[in-house]
């Protein structure tokens, strides 16, 4: 009679892969629809990366660089850069949905893969809720500058008010004197409808909103450089490039804190690998939109920067609405309300693409059996996850109504900045592990490259950001390792797994 195989040890499962060869089997199982292009993966990308960020976050980049400003967006683009090419690669040797966790599913192990899932959510989920509410205040602004409109005092904006020191003691709520961001909160429910409808509308809407967004960001540079004068632009690092010490937040101002902080509006270049099963063909696809958005959106940062730096001097640009403001002098009705439509379409088409990566890799994780499988589950009509993209849309939607996100942003970019450093380490493992692997895609230059990807990013989390947010962001993987602990790494199988078949009563 035959042994029957021992079980793997808990080391072995702890950093078992998922199969390669059964990833790229184009025969397996295909539930969701293919109907995106190369040009529908540019436009979901930049439909991330271009909104809240260009048209908030970088007045408050300019506070601590200066004119540096500028050095900031091409340390940050310069990072990411390095990370899209090993994106780039992983999506053409592996087309499946799930960006970075699925990369380190198939090349690192099952834990390292759930760390990178769960980090992820700073990335998508999380982020969706500030761009929210930048949405919310212009369009109340508008409301009340137009229309005359004012929402109740209540209703306002997300300040919940909480003892810090008791917040687990429900009594010590002050339910009076908190408010909740309305707009915002519905505005989060409308996308996640969307999206549950179905994924070529999404692409279709997104489209729009990029046009709309780019052609503000045109208008802008073609009105401002009217007003641009070189001498703004001196002294041009006036703030220094940020302390040395270890978390200390680069010493509160400087070139590597302000990249650090911009950081935030180059996330969602990789937004198009969560898609690859519903592209027609990943394998060509993936690399040119996520490289595509990436080159595109820098250049754009780029020439924004330059002219919003040359508008005025640094320190009189605006934190919260610096493009508004560097136009304001020219009393132009046609460029300030292309500004605002800019932010509008620009937070939509963010806030969108976030929901929808954040929801495809919920996705994959649940396939993967690391979530339950309720959250695979695929609608009969619309062909998407539609119950797991309402709840994850409520989840955001809560944090937008009440929780002031502007601390967390910095939590959004270190849990990429995660995800960046194992991408690029998954590409050099699997160069050595798999060097017969197809690679359609292939980054130059590697190790050096990948590594130097993984040092960029770590001078980013080291020397930009503060020991608070390395803090909440340990403290937030402890939580998500103990969910996996509890049932990922009780249910997954990935030595058994050779294909992606979905339980019966999860097809459509």
């Amino acid at each position: 009679m035959a042994k029957s195989p021992s079980a793997p040890s808990f080391v072995a499962r702890l950093f078992s892969t998922l199969s390669i060869d059964a990833l790229r089997d184009e025969s397996r199982p295909q539930h969701l629809r293919r109907a995106l292009g190369a040009r529908d993966l540019i436009a979901i990308g930049l439909g991330t990366m271009i909104g809240g960020g260009i048209f908030a976050t970088i007045g408050v980049g300019v506070h601590l660089a200066g004119p540096a400003v500028i050095l900031a967006f091409l340390l940050a683009g310069l990072t990411s850069f390095f990370a899209a090419l090993c994106y780039a690669e992983l999506g053409s040797i592996v087309p499946i949905a799930g960006s970075a966790y699925t990369y380190a599913y198939a090349t690192l192990g099952q834990v390292v893969a759930w760390i990178i899932g769960f980090a992820l959510l700073f990335e998508y989920g999380i982020s969706a809720a500030p761009v929210a509410q930048t949405f919310s205040k212009y369009l109340q602004l508008v409301l009340q500058q137009r229309a005359g409109v004012v929402l109740p005092h209540w209703a306002q904006t997300s300040n919940f008010v909480i003892d810090p020191n008791a917040w687990w003691n429900v009594t010590r709520w002050d339910f009076v004197h908190s408010q909740g961001d309305v707009i915002g909160a519905v505005f989060v429910l409308l996308l996640s409808a969307l999206l549950a409808i179905g994924i070529r509308e999404t692409a279709t809407t997104n489209n729009i909103f990029v046009v709309l967004k780019i052609t503000a960001l045109v208008v802008f540079v073609a009105f401002g450089v009217t007003l641009f004068h070189p001498a703004n632009l001196v002294p041009f690092i006036p703030q220094g490039w940020g302390s040395l010490q270890p978390f200390s937040g680069g010493g509160g101002s400087g070139v590597i804190p302000a990249a650090a902080l911009v950081f935030f509006i180059y996330i969602g270049f990789d937004t198009a690998t969560t898609t690859a099963e519903e592209t027609r063909n990943p394998k060509r696809d993936v690399p040119v939109g996520v490289i595509g958005a990436l080159a595109i959106g820098t250049v754009i940062y780029c020439v924004v920067a330059v002219v919003l730096v040359g508008t005025a001097p640094w320190q009189q640009i605006s934190q919260d609405t610096p493009l508004a403001n560097a136009v304001a002098p020219l009393h132009n009705g046609f460029v300030d309300a292309m500004i605002i439509i800019g932010v509008l379409a620009g937070t939509t088409s963010v806030a969108l693409a976030s929901l929808l990566g954040q929801t495809r890799i919920f996705y994959v994780m649940a396939r993967d059996r690391m979530l339950p499988p309720f959250v695979a589950k695929i609608h009969p009509r619309f062909k998407t996850p539609a119950l797991q993209t309402m709840i994850t849309g409520v989840g955001v939607a809560i944090l937008t109504l009440i929780v002031p996100l502007t601390d967390l942003l910095n939590l959004v970019n270190i849990g990429t900045l995660a995800a960046f450093i194992v991408v690029c380490a998954g590409v050099i493992w699997l160069r050595y592990k798999r060097p017969d692997l197809p690679r359609p895609f292939r980054s130059p230059l590697v190790p050096w490259f990948p590594l130097t990807g993984i040092l960029l990013s770590l001078i980013l989390i080291v020397y930009g950001l503060n020991v608070r947010t390395l803090y909440w962001f340990l403290g937030a993987l402890v939580c998500g390792l103990v969910i996996y602990f509890s049932y990922g790494y009780r249910m997954s199988r990935p030595e058994r797994e050779v294909s992606y078949e979905l339980p019966e009563s999860l097809l459509p």
